[in-house]
């Protein structure tokens, strides 16, 4: 299973927000560059980015710094955050991002999913966030009626790199990962999944990798890490054991 640490940028700095809520986020590095290098250091093997700036507003805001954080690591990169066209899309394949993830675009223009999905394939990973079980959108500011696993069995399975599942209502919060209805969605469907939000500590890393052959191939961490109570080299070392 993947480890995957998180940089979340807002106005160019590291920061992690409280159920998505972008009044409630707390600055923990001015410098995402060095953290990007600190996390590549301690062994992990690919990074997530979110642009948070460009997911509310639609746009990209911080591409000066993710191409700075591009050019300083080798690791995988998969960036989502206000990636609204292909034009977007193919500037930053072209910047070397690894993986491009599409979130409100991917539920409301279905066809520019399926364009990006066969000109980039094995790149589009779809994020799907849920409140309450339902798909929220928008930089988590709007809400659907659309349940989160009825979308994701709409997605092609030979198309999609995989699906990112956050639950709103753990994430930033450090209360743990809502992993029966994460896996519930692993099972449901043939893509991977990559589990986000509420990681609080390696006791839920260890209940992640316990239901890892339900199709969870990764989980994403952020504010653990930040504040102290998750070490990533601890965390490496169990998924490799396991």
């Amino acid at each position: 299973m993947l480890i995957i640490p998180a940089i979340d940028l807002k106005d160019g700095q590291c920061v992690r927000l409280s159920q998505g809520e972008m009044d409630q986020s707390t600055v923990y590095s001015q410098n995402p560059v060095e953290v990007a290098g600190r996390w590549e250091e301690m062994g992990a093997g690919r990074l997530h980015i979110v642009d948070l700036d460009g997911a509310v507003s639609g746009a990209p805001k911080n591409k000066e710094i993710i191409r700075q954080i591009r050019r300083a690591v080798s690791m995988e990169i998969e960036l989502g955050g206000g990636i609204r066209d292909s034009a977007t899309v193919e500037e930053y394949v072209s910047m070397g991002i690894d993986y491009i993830i599409l979130g409100t675009a991917a539920i409301k223009n279905p066809d520019f999913r399926e364009e990006c999905c066969k000109k980039f394939p094995g790149k589009i990973i779809i994020g799907i966030d849920a409140r309450d079980g339902m798909v929220a959108v928008q930089g988590w500011t709007e809400s659907t009626r659309t349940p989160a696993v009825d979308f994701a069995r709409q997605l092609d399975a030979g198309a999609v790199a995989a699906i990112v599942f956050t639950d709103i209502s753990r994430d930033g919060m450090l209360t743990g990962c809502n992993i029966p209805s994460t896996a519930e969605l692993a099972q449901a469907i043939s893509i991977p999944v990559i589990a986000s939000g509420g990681v609080a500590g390696l006791a839920d890393i260890e209940k992640l990798l316990a239901v890892e052959s339900s199709g969870i191939t990764g989980v994403i961490t952020g504010r653990a890490l930040y504040t102290g109570d998750l070490d990533l080299r601890e965390c490496l070392a169990l998924a490799e054991r396991k």
